[in-house]
């Protein structure tokens, strides 16, 4: 009789390595490996041989690149999703196709359980656990760090001399150093100095994508975008897919120090964790966006649509991606956007975004009313009611207060 499958989100690192073995020995599971490329680039060296070494009987390397900034990366883009006013969700955004994706493989090995390597104080757990059990609400789910009667291994000694004691003898450092989340959009660092928060980043250590603003170049440079119904579209003039535009903004945002950010965040468990998340691109995208949608939403549709990006930005961090509330605001922002077409131009220089003019077709700005010279369609005499109107209710509650007051 055959064994029963068991598809392991796999990314090559020790924690997930030493769950192969653990698995068979504990489950008498066959592991199939599944590594999900969302843009981690060189981290994917090497992989299969690891997994195979370590007892896996597969591994899937599934490249979602386009995928994750198509359908993932650009609804948030547009909807202006940041966490706690900081955080660009980059790995939020990345766990339900990461989730997704695990859950066709398993449907067609024929798996019965999915297992994932995320600690049981985290983010992750909740964003892969909520995708599998909405999209495939009748497999098991396997969580090695919060079987803690099974699951004994405490640190990355235990788990190198455990790797051994199975056979598995790979380079791994037993030395202690930045618990990091890579993928196109950002990368996160997390532990050793940072979980102080009395304590300043070691950014000579700790940067991957680009340089400190003190690092950066003296001398600004220009960089022009264009957006058609808030998806971006070209780069300095020329047409590119979107995970080829935020690949060059990376390049560009890291070289001139822009979008790093530190933060304590609020975690979805109830803890506040300090991080510090590098989105070099991202930051730029978002700006730029930001930019051009100033110029053409009226005032009414702007602040509904910023209380809908906060509701966005908590949806996709609390790893609720696949519910009809998530499809609702997505719906209400896309109608938002369909006028979010034209370019923009700004500098990048030593971590800044400065805006450098933008144009649309649709621009709602009219220089005949915004300027001080009085236009046919603005009556300065007009604003004298306006305002006793609008002033009307304060005005109420003044003359009642002063009637209370006698």
């Amino acid at each position: 009789m055959s064994k029963e499958k068991v598809v392991l989100a796999y990314s090559g690192g020790l924690d997930t390595t030493a769950i192969i073995p653990w698995l068979k020995e504990n489950f008498d599971y066959e592991v199939i490996c599944c590594c999900i490329d969302c843009g981690q680039g060189e981290e994917l060296d090497g992989l299969e041989e690891r997994a195979k070494l370590s007892g896996a009987s597969k591994l899937y390397i599934e490249n979602i690149i386009d995928e994750f900034c198509d359908d993932y990366i650009v609804p948030c883009v547009k909807a202006g999703a940041v966490y706690e006013n900081k955080y660009l969700l980059g790995s939020s955004m990345s766990r339900p196709p990461i989730a997704k994706k695990l859950v066709e493989i398993a449907r067609k090995e024929g798996a019965t359980a999915i297992c994932h390597g995320a600690t049981g104080k985290g983010n992750d757990q909740i964003r892969f656990e909520l995708g599998i059990k909405a999209l495939a609400p009748d497999l098991k789910i396997i969580a090695p760090w919060r079987m803690t009667d099974v699951w004994t291994m405490q640190s990355r000694e235990d788990e190198i001399e455990y790797c051994k004691a199975h056979g598995i003898d790979l380079p791994f450092d037993a030395k202690h150093s930045y618990s990091r989340d890579r993928n196109l959009w950002h990368i996160s660092h997390e532990g050793l100095e940072l979980e102080d928060p009395a304590c300043e980043p070691n950014y000579d250590d700790l940067l991957v994508l680009g340089v400190s603003p003190e690092k950066a170049p003296d001398e600004g440079e220009y960089v022009t975008m264009t957006f058609e119904a808030g998806v971006p579209k070209s780069l300095n003039g020329k047409e590119m897919k979107v995970s080829e535009i935020i690949t060059e903004l990376n390049k560009l945002g890291g070289k001139h120090g822009i979008g790093i950010v530190d933060i304590v965040e609020n975690r979805v468990v109830g803890m506040k964790s300090r991080g510090v998340y590098e989105t070099p691109g991202g930051t730029i995208l978002m700006e730029a966006h930001d930019q051009l949608e100033e110029l053409v939403l009226d005032r009414a549709t702007y602040e509904v649509k910023k209380d809908m990006g906060n509701k966005m930005a908590q949806i996709v961090y609390e790893g609720k991606w696949f519910t009809p509330l998530r499809e609702a605001v997505q719906a209400f922002v896309d109608v938002t956007q369909q006028y979010v077409t034209g370019e923009v131009k700004f500098k990048l220089y030593k971590g800044n975004i400065i805006k450098a003019g933008t144009t649309s077709p649709y621009s709602l700005y009219s220089e005949s009313l915004a300027s001080f010279t009085t236009g046919e369609l603005y009556d300065h005499h007009d604003a004298e009611g306006f305002i006793n109107l609008f002033g009307l209710p304060l005005k109420v509650r003044a003359m009642k207060m002063q009637e209370l007051e006698k």
